[in-house]
């Protein structure tokens, strides 16, 4: 399977947030922001706002001067391989848990593993409830936001390999189902804004997804709205492009 190589929005947020750990690193004893900039050559805007997801998510602290040290995710996150996995999938599980409060929707993240979708986590609630899987997720690829989003990551070989054992059949109205459709809009597809489903899936359910790729590992985090809420959809979505960069970070270190 080969990926198509544009990188996305949160990967670029990603690098620039691994530059400013790699400075406070460096400097073990704590490093203002001064410095920070200075190694990093970031803008003062952006600093400002990477420092800022930094602190909230753990991987730095700030100490009585002002300067900043690593925190308590970071050193999770750097722990052996064993615990690492345990670390990752709870910083993950947190993260989909406040996300999912943020934007008011169930929230999803998704890897695409040994050719299939495969969703990996995921946070919902009484009121934010989960897609029912009507029609099992891996058959529906070619409808869904996830899968869609997963198949932009995948060269023309990769997606063809998959359409050949999952066709594209009618889940509804809405559903693309022919294949030359379906590549011309998953190519015409910009790499920083989300993939949307408007009842593709399922009729009732409106749902967006953005790509989170880490190395080798095409992944995605989505979110489902029902239909009644159709109207919070680009704003759950601009939030969900957002807060990708968080999740990929946590899988990226």
């Amino acid at each position: 399977m080969a990926l198509k190589p544009e990188p996305t929005a949160p990967f670029h947020s990603v690098q620039h947030a691994l530059r400013i750990l790699e400075v406070v690193a460096k400097h073990s004893g704590g490093v203002d922001d001064t410095v920070i900039a200075r190694e990093t050559r970031l803008p003062a805007h952006q600093l400002t706002d990477l420092l800022r997801m930094l602190r909230r998510e753990g991987y730095v602290e700030q100490i009585g001067d002002g300067a900043y040290i690593g925190g308590e995710s970071l050193t999770l996150l750097g722990s052996a391989a064993a615990d690492r996995v345990h670390a990752v999938d709870d910083k993950l599980q947190q993260s989909l848990a406040a996300l999912r409060d943020s934007v008011g929707a169930a929230v999803y993240l998704s890897r695409y593993v040994d050719g299939e979708v495969k969703i990996t986590q995921y946070a919902d609630g009484p009121r934010m409830p989960r897609v029912n899987e009507w029609v099992d997720f891996r058959s529906a690829a070619h409808a869904m936001a996830v899968g869609k989003c997963l198949l932009t990551q995948l060269d023309h070989d990769g997606r063809r390999d998959h359409l050949s054992r999952h066709k594209t059949v009618r889940l509804t109205s809405r559903t693309t189902t022919n294949e030359k459709v379906l590549f011309r809009k998953l190519d015409s597809q910009p790499a920083t804004v989300p993939v949307l489903d408007l009842q593709e899936y399922a009729v009732g359910t409106v749902c967006a997804a953005v790509p989170i790729t880490a190395g080798q590992s095409v992944g995605c985090l989505a979110l489902s709205l029902p239909l009644e809420h159709a109207h919070r959809l680009h704003q759950a979505a601009y939030t969900l492009n957002r807060e990708a960069a968080p999740m990929l970070l946590s899988l990226t270190i």
